[in-house]
């Protein structure tokens, strides 16, 4: 039993008939050879609409982009190892104010986490490497000892990573001169695990003869996301749990098991919620409170309850509005309405399952496996248009990240700078605008 965001009981009502897909199934899913990773594009989706089915506008608005091969890429430091694409701003009588800007190709694998901060861009693979690009051009690295890196964020000096091996590891960029960056610690700390090993009342049972201390995480880690006022951390993990850190000395303060199957998506929201999304088909929302002398996230709602996994959650926090994407290939979402989230539609605008969701002032950006990505604006009463649909990938789109390109405050003609990366092993860049392309 759980309860709304008033605190009266809410029951749901699950199908049991039907069996979900596990853990290795899911997860797993997203690897090459699952999903289309052909080198031909997606044929174009005659329809994509919102829950209120309005008609789609002229959808695919940009074509394939014109990549380099690896073996004739010069050195990133001596020249920009992005490529541009020719005949990016479209045909004659248009204007595309949304069009591909540039593309990266690096022979380091799949593309599996990205984050953009400042004018750097990080991303992760499964090469183990995490690259840092400023103005198209490589600005430093850095590499694990071991797990492929599935989620980064960044909090002031420190950038956080998520690894496979279930391990969080902490860098600072330490040289100026090098332009290099140091690892300064992991989550937990060294001393901390040490500290909680001495105890026997610190384990806890994972596998069947297998105890491990509560305070780590055993399985992948996949995503993570601050609370930068409350200055907070939380990861979510593979091994179902969720875990809140503390930025400023990195304990670990609360270990919640979250979900019957593994944590695909963690996000913070508003009104100090958090919201998860796992492969067990459901999207969870938790809130800090009191309990007793200790502080503790309490689930406070379910939002959905399905057969389909859920692979990613997203919180518009202008608009509070929670999105939430699925191995169906749909995009349910939530709106706030006095205190509490009521369902506000269906986006369906994807063939294969929607792997990556992001926001941008009035836009939706999800990313699937079907190799697209659809821009959606929301309109008032909770519609969603697709504006466009972006084809530059060869492979799922695996993770997104977004940045402000606006040189004035003029809401209407807002631009995003987005980042795609792909199972294909490249990183698209996007110019993304609020307003539909003008055909003159």
């Amino acid at each position: 039993m759980t309860k709304d965001l008033t605190g009266k009981p809410v029951f749901f009502k699950k199908n049991t008939l039907l069996r979900r897909q596990k853990l290795a199934v899911l997860l797993h899913s997203s690897e090459p050879n699952v999903f289309i990773t052909t080198h031909q594009q997606p044929e174009n989706i005659d329809h994509r609409s919102s829950n209120a089915s309005l008609p789609s506008p002229d959808l695919s608005s940009n074509s394939s982009p014109v990549m380099s091969p690896i073996n004739q890429m010069p050195s990133p430091y001596s020249k920009s190892p992005w490529t541009v694409p020719h005949g990016s701003n479209g045909d004659e009588g248009s204007i595309h104010n949304t069009a591909l800007i540039g593309s990266l190709v690096r022979e380091e694998g799949h593309i599996y986490s990205l984050a953009s901060s400042g004018d750097l861009l990080y991303t992760g693979s499964d090469s183990k490497n995490i690259r840092v690009w400023k103005n198209l051009m490589e600005f430093s690295g850095f590499k694990s000892s071991s797990g492929l890196v599935k989620a980064i964020v960044v909090s002031g000096d420190r950038i956080f990573t998520g690894h496979q091996d279930g391990k969080i590891r902490v860098w600072k960029y330490s040289d100026k001169k090098k332009k290099a960056y140091k690892r300064v610690g992991n989550l937990p700390t060294t001393k901390d695990y040490i500290k909680k090993s001495m105890n026997p009342n610190n384990y806890i049972e994972v596998r069947r003869r297998r105890n491990v201390p509560w305070i780590k995480h055993y399985d992948a880690v996949a995503c993570m996301s601050l609370d930068e006022e409350r200055g907070l951390l939380y990861s979510g993990s593979w091994d179902k749990t969720m875990k809140v850190w503390r930025l400023s000395d990195s304990k670990c303060l609360e270990s919640v098991n979250a979900h019957d199957d593994a944590i695909n998506s963690v996000v913070v929201g508003f009104d100090g919620l958090v919201f998860t999304g796992s492969a067990d088909g459901s999207v969870k929302v938790w809130r800090r409170e009191l309990v007793g002398k200790a502080t503790k996230h309490v689930l406070v709602y379910t939002l959905l309850d399905q057969d389909s996994a859920v692979t990613s959650v997203v919180v518009n926090t202008s608009q509070t509005t929670v999105y939430a994407g699925s191995s169906d290939g749909l995009v349910n979402f939530w709106e706030r309405e006095k205190q509490t989230l009521s369902h506000g539609g269906v986006l369906r605008g994807h063939k294969l399952a929607v792997l990556c969701l992001a926001t941008a002032g009035n836009l939706l950006l999800s990313g699937s496996a079907d190799s697209s990505i659809c821009v959606w604006r929301r309109e008032g009463g909770g519609i969603h248009n697709c504006l466009s649909v972006l084809n530059g990938h060869t492979g799922p789109v695996k993770c997104l990240a977004v940045q402000d390109s606006s040189e004035d405050d003029d809401q209407k003609n807002q631009e995003w700078i987005v980042y795609s990366g792909s199972l294909d092993n490249s990183v698209n860049l996007w110019r993304v605008s609020e307003q539909p392309e003008i055909t003159i």
